[in-house]
């Protein structure tokens, strides 16, 4: 059930990249093979990364507010997700995004990644391990950013504010899933 869990956060965390990947598949009209790999790359090494460093993070704060864990947990996921959510619902034009410099691709997958650095810093505070549950998140985040990419030439206009609902929902249920599952809560 864990990694059930764990492949549905990934899946969630990974529509924002999905997302720019899209983007960056209609932008792309030369090398695509390279820039899709490039792309996939950088976003799934930093969702990979970020949820390494915010449980780190999670861990230096842990005495102090290991009471309220999982509703920080739940707030966090429920937060991000309601985000995702607001943002995939927006009906602004989105320019096409050009990714070929590396300057521009890094700070994509920061922002793109942000969300990871909440959920493993939601890790810590549940006191879960975090090197499969991240490495699982680099590599759905990799091919998720891969295919993103190719389908963005195609039907991107079509598939990228869904992608971003969908993935909010699916932040949203696992925050509430640690709700009901709490045992501190019965």
């Amino acid at each position: 059930m864990f990694f059930l869990t764990i492949l549905l956060i990934a899946i969630g965390l990974a529509m924002d990249a999905f997302a720019v990947s899209v983007s960056a598949g209609i932008a792309t009209k030369e090398k695509r093979l390279v820039t899709a790999l490039r792309v996939s790359v950088f976003f799934g090494a930093f969702q990979a990364f970020m949820p390494l460093f915010g449980w780190v993070a999670g861990f230096s704060v842990f005495d102090y507010i290991a009471v309220a864990g999982h509703w920080i947990a739940f707030f966090l996921l429920a937060a991000i997700g309601i985000k995702m959510i607001a943002e995939g619902l927006k009906e602004d034009n989105q320019e096409r995004v050009d990714i070929s410099g590396y300057k521009i691709l890094t700070l994509l997958a920061i922002v793109t990644s942000i969300d990871a650095l909440a959920v493993g810093f939601s890790f810590a505070f549940l006191k879960l391990p975090v090197v499969i549950p991240a490495m699982i998140i680099g590599i759905v985040t990799f091919a998720i950013s891969f295919v993103g990419f190719y389908l963005g030439g195609r039907c991107g206009h079509l598939i990228g504010s869904k992608a971003e609902v969908a993935g909010g929902l699916i932040l949203i249920a696992t925050g509430v899933k640690i709700l009901i599952t709490d045992p501190g809560l019965m």
